[in-house]
């Protein structure tokens, strides 16, 4: 890139930020969990129409990304690197970081089903373990999609998870689902699936009859500090931490 093609960049991306409803998304959005075009249009303080037209422009200069969740489309930050720049231009503004309060019922957002895999704060912590430790990476073919690798294929067959299995289900295999909650990843996929069953079967967690709420068992709560090093102090509610 040669410098004028980069001063280009620099401005159009500069504009970009620089119009504040589309600064009071992108700092929303800094706090890593994404949201509707909805909910940054009420951050923005402007009409769902106008929303998707900032948001159409955060796309096209790579500032913001879109995934996919059944009927919803989440938008957050397009990379790190967009976080960065944020933060420091938000250093030199004397901006503090906005936090994300969320408003979920609180034994929901600790641990609950999404169709057939774990949701909640605890599948967050699990899907955050998960990555760190290099089980999950990114498919080279892209598409959102997670690979497993074999040290991560070795540590769910020793909890009873039939990894080929899975991988032969006639679904995606796995990818980071968008948590209503948490607006960040848990596993979703066959492998998401799989990892619920095990989790019951082993009666690590446990089901609400009338609701998708699920229990962490004390055995639950050893065997997944043990196992993942993703601890749970409380069996219902409360913080997960790694």
């Amino acid at each position: 890139m040669n410098a004028e093609t980069a001063d280009v960049s620099l401005s159009k991306a500069a504009a970009a930020i620089a119009e504040p409803a589309r600064a009071k998304m992108l700092c929303r959005l800094l706090d890593g969990h994404a949201r509707t075009a909805t909910e940054l249009a009420v951050v923005a303080d402007v009409t769902p129409s106008t929303a998707s037209v900032h948001l159409s422009r955060l796309r096209e200069e790579r500032l913001v990304k879109i995934s996919a969740q059944g009927k919803h489309r989440y938008y957050s930050l397009e990379s790190p690197r967009v976080a960065s720049a944020l933060e420091a231009l938000m250093v030199v503004a004397g901006s503090p970081r906005p936090r994300f309060v969320p408003n979920t019922p609180h034994r929901l957002r600790a641990a609950r089903t999404c169709y057939d895999h774990m949701a909640g704060t605890l599948a967050v912590a699990l899907h955050d373990r998960f990555v760190d430790l290099s089980w999950l990476n990114a498919a080279p073919a892209g598409g959102g999609a997670y690979e497993l690798s074999e040290v991560g294929a070795k540590a769910l067959e020793k909890i009873g998870i039939d990894v080929a299995a899975a991988r032969a289900r006639r679904r995606r295999f796995a990818f980071p689902c968008v948590d209503w909650s948490e607006r960040r990843p848990h596993i979703g996929g066959a492998l998401g699936a799989a990892l619920l069953d095990t989790a019951l079967r082993r009666r690590w967690v446990g089901q609400d009859d009338d609701s998708r709420a699920l229990s962490v068992h004390p055995a639950g709560v050893r065997e997944l500090a043990a196992r993942f090093g993703v601890r749970v102090p409380d069996g219902t509610s409360g913080r997960v931490s790694l």
